[in-house]
This record gives C-alpha cells, structure tokens and sequence, in this order.
C-alpha cells in the first residue's frame, strides 16, 4: 500500500519538462544569460561573469517552476558550432535567439544567422524569442531599434531576392515575413537581470501554449 500511495503522489506532483535552446553569435552573452537565470531561480548560485568563458559546445542549467522543469542548452554561437544548432530544434519547445545590442558591427552577421534559424522548417512551430541582450549598456541598441535594424535588414534582403529570383522568391518570403511580424523581441541584460524574468515567463507560458496546441491537433 505504501509504495502504492507513494507512486500515485509522485504521479500527481510530477512536473512536465521542457527544454529550451539559447543561440546566438559568439559573444551574444548567452552562457552570462543562462548563468543569471539560475541565480535568480536556483538556491545554487549560476557563475560570477568574471569566470565565464567562452563556450564549446554547450552549456546546461536546470530551473523549478511551481508547475514545471525547464532545461536550457545554451549552444556555442562559433562559426563551426552553429552548424549542429539543427540537431536541437527536434526536441526543443522553444529557441531564444540572443543578439548583442551593444555590438552594431556584427549586427548584420546577427541578422544573417537568425535568418537561417527562421528559415529552418523544424523551427516553424516552435516558439521563437529574440532576446536583445546587455541592455545594462548605455551604449546599447534599444528593444525598438533593434527590432527596427532587423526589419531594414530583411527588407534589404527581400528586395535583394526579388531583384534574383523574382516572384519565386515570394511565397517563402510571405511566410517569413507573417512570423516576422508576430516576432516578440525582449530586452534583458546577464549582468544586472534586468528583463531575465521576464524573458523565462515569456517562455514558459509559450511552451505550455505549445503543448496544448500539439495535444489538440
């Protein structure tokens, strides 16, 4: 009977896991990001920035949320690296793709990246956040202006396509361009937190959502 009870409690208490992957450019701030997430949600500090190097391969970090576990994998944003990103989206419920504001020359390089993550049929249906990091910066883009650099960036990339490829290019580009236009951009910063919170709600509820949906289809 006791083993009975304990199986059914363990059953009921038992939180649904997820896992989310962070990408981004090499010196995004993304292992900084993830550190800080644990020291805001572990009892087990994350890393001082001042110890954090750069990642090869990947980083872990687990997180409890009163109803669920989330996993982040925090990928190294090298150029060799990026090219296993794919391997993730499979079993992953969310990608945040983290972009230095503060870093304006590779921002294009940025941009030409998280294009290739938009444009991957595996990532379609998975919940997206472009995280504007190192706000803590007053040199720093802002969450607008960094949503409005990519816009002119895709722009420039769009009519670059059409001028090529002409109508062709048009259908790939009209559905990009839907979930461009739904694309939820948050500022946050490694260093101070500001906005860490925030972005992992924003997450979290977007996992949950997508669960739901999948289980109704």
């Amino acid at each position: 009977m006791y083993h009975l009870l304990k199986g059914l409690h363990e059953y009921l208490t038992r939180k649904e896991e997820f896992s989310v992957i962070i990408i981004g450019l090499d010196g995004a701030g993304k292992t900084t990001l993830l550190e800080k997430i644990k020291t805001l949600y572990n009892e087990t500090p994350g890393l001082d920035p001042s110890k954090i190097g750069p990642t090869v391969g990947q980083n872990t970090g687990k997180i409890s949320l009163p109803s669920s576990i989330i996993n982040f994998f925090d990928l190294g944003g090298q150029r060799g690296i990026r090219s296993i990103w794919h391997r993730y989206y499979d079993d992953c419920h969310a990608v945040a793709y983290v972009i230095d504001a503060q870093d304006r020359e590779r921002l294009s390089e940025g941009w030409e990246v998280f294009n290739t993550v938009l444009s991957s049929p595996q990532t379609l249906n998975i919940p997206l956040l472009l995280l504007a990091n190192k706000q803590d910066s007053p040199s720093s883009l802002s969450v607008s202006e960094i949503r409005q650099d990519y816009e002119d960036w895709d722009h420039r990339r769009r009519e670059s396509a059409r001028r090529r490829f002409g109508e062709d290019a048009d259908a790939e580009m009209e559905r990009k361009r839907e979930r461009i236009a739904s694309l939820d951009v948050l500022g946050v910063s490694g260093l101070d937190g500001a906005g860490v919170r925030e972005a992992v709600d924003w997450l979290f509820l977007r996992v949950q959502n997508s669960r739901r949906d999948l289980a109704d289809r």
